[in-house]
């Protein structure tokens, strides 16, 4: 088919768009980075206190209760917010290594990415896996370096690290002016000017001082003993450093870098304005078919994200969906293609963390929300009819196991159906064996934690965790029916089902696994799937 119209109207909406995700190592201090955005684009009036657990203020973005709890964010939040004629949608992920799928997935919904790093530690672990990610993708990315509000690392040095560990080329934008208790502000090398703020508040202060040039006497007079090192810095990066290349930027080459502290209001702004002037607006998706423009007039989206019980008194289930072409509006009809039948979106909603309100139009780039009574799953996709599959990131095979059991018997219904919705929401992975017994899969030991605490909060069920002595699994593919059957009669007390019906083998030992795959060496043991994808 010829590829469809450019919609003038939906390339003006589109342009006004910018969707990005937040990304960084745990405490690096990405929530606050998102609280005070919020903040400085007027989504509210007060940032939450982060990491006061028995605060009644919390992170905006920290919605579930033991986020609240722990002070940390254990699930991806989307908020929705104008600033200067522009409509923002960011989205903050877990930082915890634990709850990593869960940041693969929303960085397959992103144009672009802000990266924080704290000042005093550099580039860690969950960093480098982060950033490969966005780099299969060729994200733009926007550094943050965070937390200069403490004695941290030079500048220098952590721009030499950035570079050497993460390959990619750095430009800085601002520089900052001392640090720890002589931290002054922070310097714009593209428009120089150095803009000054009050340490300590958590409203934004629009009477913050700007003092143009670096040459300027009053910067003698505010910072007598840092303005020499920052003359010195300045010079030094101008001559030798790499500037800013809107280009390479956009290509995923080189990274514009931000310094400040989030928890004071520094060099927040900055990263704001950077994000309206230089992130890209909606880009084209690789549709598997073809690809999809965002201005284009059919409606396609996929979901990347399933959360239950965002309002436990109602127990909802919500499909986020990112929209990749067209217009929504209430009531519209659309094709799911992986169940084939016809869906109507009869009351999508928008979102600031858990506050939703019903939307009545969204374009390319918008994340909505819908309602979802098991329909929807991770990975599918909606469109005007046309045969199209978005293309995400996969399942993991799990490294932990355990098995799930009610403490009282007559819940075991409860169980099933709880841990059934939080395995769709990729909050775990859950395995069904032959016999009936509940199997749950996880990257890491906090997700069992977090799952058991939401089974007894939200679904009102306690369970008995035992440990498992299964090694690892692997998804199965057959070439044929006859090998399909032969297979689970002879090795049926090691094959469970995930959530969504895909086989899977259950190995009790790297020897195990191995000589299985030698004894079936036609069937497919697979490490990983696609979300949604459905195997033989």
């Amino acid at each position: 088919m010829a590829d469809p119209e450019i919609n003038p109207e939906f390339q003006r909406q589109v342009a006004t768009r910018r969707t990005f995700a937040i990304i960084s190592h745990p405490d690096a201090g990405k929530t606050t980075l998102t609280e005070k955005l919020l903040l400085f684009g007027g989504a509210i009036q007060e940032a939450g206190a982060v990491k006061a657990r028995r605060a009644t203020r919390h992170a905006t973005s920290d919605w579930l209760e033991i986020e609240k709890q722990r002070g940390i964010s254990v699930s991806s939040s989307v908020m929705q917010f104008e600033y200067e004629g522009q409509t923002i949608n960011l989205l903050d992920t877990p930082g915890h290594q634990d709850f990593s799928e869960d940041t693969y997935r929303v960085l397959t919904a992103v144009d672009a990415a802000v990266m924080v790093i704290d000042a005093a530690k550099g580039v860690e672990a969950q960093t480098i896996k982060l950033l490969e990610v966005c780099r299969m993708r060729d994200t733009p990315i926007i550094t943050f370096v965070n937390k200069l509000d403490r004695e941290v690392r030079g500048p220098l040095e952590i721009l030499a690290e950035v570079e050497d560990t993460l390959k990619i080329d750095c430009a800085p934008v601002t520089w900052p002016i001392g640090m720890g208790k002589t931290f002054r502000g922070v310097f714009h090398l593209l428009t120089d000017r150095l803009m000054r703020f009050t340490p300590g508040q958590s409203r934004y202060d629009k009477s913050a001082e700007l003092i143009q040039g670096l040459d300027n006497p009053r910067l003698d007079e505010l910072c007598p003993g840092e303005i020499d090192t920052l003359r010195e810095e300045v010079e030094l990066i101008r001559a030798a450093g790499s500037p800013f290349d809107e280009e390479l930027f956009l290509a995923g080459m080189q990274t514009p870098v931000f310094f400040g502290s989030g928890i004071n209001n520094f060099g927040v702004q900055e990263v704001l304005q950077a994000l309206i002037d230089w992130a890209p607006p909606p880009q084209p998706r690789d549709g598997g078919a073809r690809d999809v423009q965002p201005a284009e007039s059919p409606f396609t989206g996929f979901v990347f994200k399933i959360q239950a019980n965002m309002d436990p008194k109602h127990r909802d289930r919500i499909a986020f969906l990112r929209i990749c072409s067209g217009r929504y509006r209430p009531g519209m009809k659309v094709r799911h293609l992986r169940m084939e039948r016809e869906l109507r979106i009869g009351n999508a909603q928008t979102f600031m963390a858990n506050t939703r309100v019903r939307t009545e139009e969204a374009f390319a780039g918008d994340i909505i929300g819908i309602h979802n009574h098991g329909q929807l799953q991770i990975g599918d996709t909606l469109t005007d009819g046309e045969r199209l599959a978005f293309k995400g990131i996969p399942y993991f095979a799990p490294e932990l196991f355990c098995s799930a059991r009610p403490k009282d018997p007559f819940k075991a219904k409860q169980l099933a159906k709880g841990l059934k919705q939080l395995g769709e929401e990729g909050a775990v992975q859950v395995f069904t064996t032959e016999l009936g017994r509940l199997l749950l899969g996880a990257v890491g030991q906090l997700q069992f934690e977090i799952v058991a605490h939401r089974l007894s909060g939200e679904y009102n069920v306690d369970a008995v965790y035992d440990p498992s002595d299964i090694y690892t699994a692997r998804w199965l593919s057959f070439p044929d029916e006859a090998t399909r059957k032969a297979f689970f009669q002879r090795e049926a007390a090691a094959v469970a089902k995930d959530v969504d019906g895909n086989p899977v083998y259950l190995a009790s030992s790297k020897y195990n696994l191995a000589l299985t795959e030698e004894r079936w060496e036609h069937v497919g043991f697979r490490t990983t799937r696609e979300h949604g994808e459905v195997l033989a």
